[in-house]
């Protein structure tokens, strides 16, 4: 059988051959270069294979049509590409105008009389280590490698196969970036291109041609209720110290004056208070007390007093009064702030009492009067006066007890200045200038006169001492002050109820005996008096008045003086050891 014939070759395709219109000197330079490029890229040709011969051919006709840069079927002949080989990655390239370390692929040199284009400004990168480029397997004819492929260099002309037809080019085309053309012989007209850089790091990551997996999903990051729980109590923890840290400073902001500091306030209540209250009775009291100042030529002292009518008379104890003696001096100072002066109507040391009179002042209240047979241990009561002359103090309390015999005075030698008092006591604090001043009941009554306190400073007795309060305040009965006041407004005088005997002071046993001897040079039991007209006789001790026992004679006198001259007292005496009851008619006595 004839061996086939491998096809010839056209006249633009055959080495060296001369295209109609190249110049001789173009085609000899273009078939020199092209053999040198072939001879140092293509194997070796087999010892055996026949050497075609180099006749002349016949020129063909020329195409229709411009030739194919790379030789694509259906334009040009059968392309010089094998079948296309898997995707491979090439080796790095550096970047078109990066120097290229030994090595490395070298473009060619451009033609001689071609402009070389300047190269790209690149800045410097490292060096990429050159790497052997894989070995494309053959492709089929017909196909085009990828973009970014290496072809392999062309081999020399297989037998029994057609030689490939390099690929014609245009003056200016260039293969796609990255393609690196085959190398064959040399063509005059259309040099070698120029070596392309490799991809840099950043595009080898890419490949348009690999499958890509799809990405595995993502499983949802579940909490657990413990950690939810955690996180819960860490987010309040940090919120609590935020905002003890700001409160904090803003405290200390606020400490330091940085911001004004305004605090809720109520409104003004301008409603009246209950009449049956401590705020009530001051409210209705406090107008008809006043505060008394003595100033006499040896001493000085400061009291309380209240308004009894509109003619201006005020009710006090003796003993606030007493410094101003015959020509001291007395003042007055109301509630609403107005002084006036003031004179003695008329006093008493037996009940402590006395009355001054204010002139020319109008726009008095007077205090009504209660009545202290009504009282009762436990009443409410409120004290008004002026303590260490503090005017206008008001202190409340109860009743703490009735009938109370005191006396107080006795700085002088014959007694005369003794008082005997059977007072109401209370609990109200009642303190040095508190003396004269009104002891109210919850209607607004006066009910007494604060007179006495029991000091705890020296335990001497009642008095006028200047101890403080310990609970036990002492006040005359309105009932004994009204009729006392009546009698100074009217006569300047007051009389004093008596029995007509005189009582052994010293006496140490168990009720009132009578002296065996009398006053001065009378007789212990007056003749006509009270007591002899009821069989009184001296010795006789006096142990009930009124079914009431009697343990001294204080407390005698204390007791009779709280009736009324023409009052009938009902005795219990004893006489040798016997006990006999005796009825009287009270006599009268003026104070001197």
């Amino acid at each position: 059988m004839d061996e086939p014939k491998a096809p010839k070759p056209k006249w633009w395709s055959r080495p060296g051959a001369a295209r109609p219109g190249d110049r001789p000197s173009d085609a000899a330079e273009g078939a020199e270069e092209r053999t040198e490029a072939a001879d140092s890229q293509a194997p070796p040709e087999p010892v055996d294979a026949p050497m075609e011969g180099h006749a002349p051919e016949e020129p063909a006709p020329r195409p229709l049509h411009e030739p194919d840069p790379y030789s694509t079927p259906p334009y040009g002949g059968p392309g010089p590409w094998a079948p296309a080989p898997p995707v491979q990655h090439p080796a790095a390239t550096p970047a078109q105008g990066t120097h290229v370390p030994p090595g490395m692929a070298q473009a060619p040199p451009p033609a001689p009389g071609m402009a070389q284009a300047p190269p790209h400004q690149t800045p410097p990168q490292a060096p990429v280590t050159p790497q052997a480029p894989p070995q494309a397997p053959p492709q089929a004819p017909g196909m085009t490698p990828p973009h970014g492929t290496t072809l392999p260099p062309a081999a020399g002309p297989v037998p029994g196969q057609s030689a490939p037809a390099p690929m014609p080019s245009h003056p200016g085309m260039t293969p796609p970036h990255g393609t690196q053309p085959p190398v064959g012989p040399a063509d005059p007209h259309h040099p070698a291109p120029m070596a392309q850089p490799a991809p840099t790091a950043q595009w080898r990551g890419y490949d348009p041609w690999t499958v890509v997996p799809p990405a595995a999903p993502k499983t949802p990051k579940t909490v657990s209720r413990r950690g939810a729980w955690i996180a819960v109590l860490l987010i309040a923890l940090v919120a609590g110290c935020v905002g003890g840290g700001i409160g904090a400073y803003a405290e200390r902001d606020n400490a330091s004056g940085g911001v004004d500091v305004k605090l809720p306030q109520a409104p003004v209540e301008k409603e009246a208070r209950a009449p049956g209250s401590v705020a009530g009775i001051a409210a209705s009291s406090l107008p008809g007390v006043v505060t008394i100042h003595v100033r006499g030529s040896s001493e000085e002292g400061t009291g309380t007093g209240f308004v009894l009518d509109k003619q201006g008379h005020i009710l006090t104890n003796n003993h606030v009064v007493q410094p101003a003696g015959a020509d001291g001096d007395i003042s007055v100072t109301f509630n609403s702030g107005q002084d006036a002066k003031a004179e003695i109507i008329g006093r008493d040391t037996g009940y402590d009492l006395a009355v001054v009179k204010v002139d020319r002042v109008s726009g008095l209240t007077p205090l009504p009067l209660g009545n202290s047979d009504s009282v009762r241990v436990g009443d409410p009561v409120v004290a008004i006066g002026a303590p260490f002359d503090l005017a206008g103090t008001v202190t409340s309390g109860i009743i703490s007890a009735k009938e109370r015999p005191i006396t107080a005075g006795g700085e002088k030698e014959d007694g005369s200045d003794v008082s005997y008092v059977d007072a109401l006591q209370t609990d109200a604090p009642i303190n040095p200038g508190n003396s004269g001043g009104p002891l109210v009941d919850r209607k607004g009554r006066v009910i007494g006169i604060n007179s006495a306190i029991r000091a705890a400073d020296d335990g001497s007795g009642l008095g006028g001492g200047q101890g403080g309060s310990i609970g036990l305040g002492f006040a005359i009965p309105i009932n004994q002050g009204k009729r006392v006041a009546e009698e100074l407004i009217n006569t300047g005088k007051a009389t004093h109820p008596v029995i007509g005997v005189t009582l052994d002071m010293g006496y140490t046993g168990d009720g009132a005996r009578v002296n065996t001897k009398g006053a001065g040079s009378g007789p212990p039991v007056a003749s006509g008096g009270p007591g002899d007209k009821a069989g009184i006789k001296a010795g006789d001790v006096i142990t009930e008045v009124d079914g009431v026992p009697v343990h001294s004679g204080q407390e005698l006198i204390v007791k009779i003086r709280s009736h009324r001259p023409g009052d009938r007292l009902a005795l219990t005496l004893e006489r040798g050891g016997k006990k006999r009851a005796a009825e009287l008619t009270l006599g009268s006595a003026s104070s001197g």
